[in-house]
């Protein structure tokens, strides 16, 4: 498979993804167990820009392998510290989009990164931008949360 077919495949099992989380009540469980301050209105607008991001670095993804290895890297770090480390360390307790985690993320994100080494596209470099890149967009959201609290921020 091309990089480009991964990388729209890798925004699919996003989309079913998000579908999980939001069947079995992430929200819920991201205010008991991880302690987000989020609303569902925070869990609508995030994940339409992770689909637009998706979108976008499939569409990038002949030209710029950074894309869908920072798409990919992103993936990773969802599956494991949002969903696989959680749960392992709540004994059990089911996290929200664990499946689709382990199921898809995992084998998607691996695929991109063999394929883009196969490529001759992934160089030290490379990999650090595209781990920076993912735990970056991984965290932005969840800095928001926190930011949006503070006296400064507040517009009332």
């Amino acid at each position: 498979m091309t990089l480009t077919t991964l990388a729209w495949l890798a925004m699919a099992a996003y989309a079913l993804h998000i579908m999980e989380e939001f069947s079995f009540d992430w929200r819920g469980w991201a205010r008991a167990v991880i302690k987000l301050p989020v609303e569902w209105s925070d869990f609508y607008v995030t994940n339409a820009i992770v689909i637009a991001l998706g979108i976008a670095q499939a569409m990038l993804a002949d030209s710029l392998a950074l894309a869908p290895l920072i798409f990919a890297s992103l993936m990773l770090i969802n599956a494991v510290f949002f969903h696989i480390g959680p749960m392992l360390l709540t004994r059990g307790r089911f996290s929200p989009g664990t499946a689709t985690a382990v199921l898809l993320f995992l084998p998607a994100a691996w695929a991109i990164w063999a394929r883009a080494a196969a490529e001759g596209a992934l160089s030290l470099p490379v990999a650090a931008g595209a781990l920076a890149g993912g735990a970056a967009i991984m965290a932005y959201p969840i800095i928001m949360l926190h930011l949006r609290s503070w006296p400064y921020f507040k517009q009332s």
